[in-house]
């Protein structure tokens, strides 16, 4: 896949696939702010490979700036104590996301499709879990895709809805791709926090609902139709039966894992719902491994987003220099940390402490 002039979700930007960006250094950024110009910035390379469209131009404001609005911060400043903000446990999510990328591949339709499921299942086997599964048709065929939904349930009316996929992608199913972070980070997140959920239900705030989504990479090159088949299929069905009016809040979780951590602002996203996550990372004391990038991502939030559901996109879609690793045979576990996977959950667990006080 290559930048085109097609039309976006973001009028007038370049298109790109989630393949290699750039960062314009920030000095040269103010230089241009100087001349009124920074809005111009080009940020683009030739050659990329069937993914996520997104593109991004370095964040105009400071990386330890919070730009949440004083509600969020009154909420954090009535929470606990920095030393007893919730955490999960990094090294058993670690764990998991080896487990999950020892399976291998993991495109729609395959036996090691069918393995992880299992496992994801063998996981819930005591918590209150839906299937949303139907075959989709594709450019390459039918598949089977099915995304696997458990609740917990709360005490408030709502949902708070936490998203992460879990298929690897299908072009790349002969190359010995494994897709540790692409895929095996945000399954594993999604498990924790499932550990961090059960045996507190009914909570007392809303009720989280954690999604592993299914379908999310393209069959063959990313597009409007050939992208996010269980989430496109997952927001239709909610939007009719009425799932979609009681959801507060929907967060996607996805490339989470790199040990070199930096989760970009993500500007098609819900603007008060990233300040609130900011907020939140900088209550962890985490702030520097956020928003240091923004730029328009296409993600599973994206048909939510589209129904008028605040949504935030958590990505680190910088993975290796110039992102050099990201669908590529690279992606493997020696890329990833544990302490990303900290930063992220905790941050994410202090998220919904918030959300659950609006």
């Amino acid at each position: 896949m290559r930048v085109t002039a097609k039309a976006t979700m973001r009028q007038n930007e370049p298109r790109l696939s989630r393949g290699p960006f750039c960062r314009v250094p920030p000095w040269f950024v103010a230089l241009l702010y100087l001349f009124g110009a920074a809005a111009l910035i080009p940020c683009s390379h030739g050659t990329t490979d069937q993914a996520k469209v997104r593109v991004y131009t370095e964040s105009t404001f400071p990386r330890n700036t919070p730009p949440g609005p004083a509600e969020v911060v009154a909420a954090l400043a009535a929470g606990p104590d920095s030393n007893h903000l919730p955490h999960i446990d990094a090294k058993r999510a670690f764990e998991y996301t080896r487990e999950v990328t020892a399976f291998g591949p993991r495109y729609m339709g395959s036996e090691n499709h069918k393995k992880l499921e299992r496992y994801i299942l063998d996981h819930l086997k005591d918590d209150q879990v839906e299937d949303d599964a139907f075959t989709a048709d594709t450019v390459e065929g039918k598949f089977p895709v099915r995304n696997i939904i458990a609740k917990f349930p709360g005490k408030k009316e709502g949902i708070i809805a936490i998203l992460g996929h879990y298929d690897t992608n299908y072009p790349l199913r002969n190359t010995g791709y494994v897709g540790a972070n692409d895929g095996g980070s945000s399954t594993a997140i999604l498990l924790e926090f499932a550990n961090q959920l059960r045996g507190k239900t009914p909570r007392d705030g809303y009720s989280v609902w954690l999604v592993w989504t299914d379908g999310e990479e393209a069959v063959r090159q990313w597009s409007d139709t050939d992208s996010l088949y269980g989430t496109r299929h997952l927001a239709e069905k909610w939007e009719k039966d009425g799932t979609l009016k009681k959801i507060k809040a929907l967060l996607v979780m996805d490339m989470i894992g790199d040990a070199d951590l930096d989760i970009q602002r993500e500007t098609n996203s819900t603007p008060w719902l990233l300040d609130l996550i900011y907020a939140a990372a900088q209550r962890g004391g985490y702030q520097s491994h956020f928003y240091a990038m923004q730029g328009a991502i296409e993600d599973d939030h994206i048909p939510f987003v589209k129904r008028g559901v605040p949504c935030a996109d958590v990505i680190d879609l910088d993975y290796g220099y110039n992102n050099v690793f990201h669908h590529t045979p690279q992606d493997t576990m020696d890329k990833l940390s544990p302490k990303s996977l900290e930063i992220v959950g905790n941050t994410i667990l202090e998220t919904i402490r918030v959300l659950d006080q609006r």
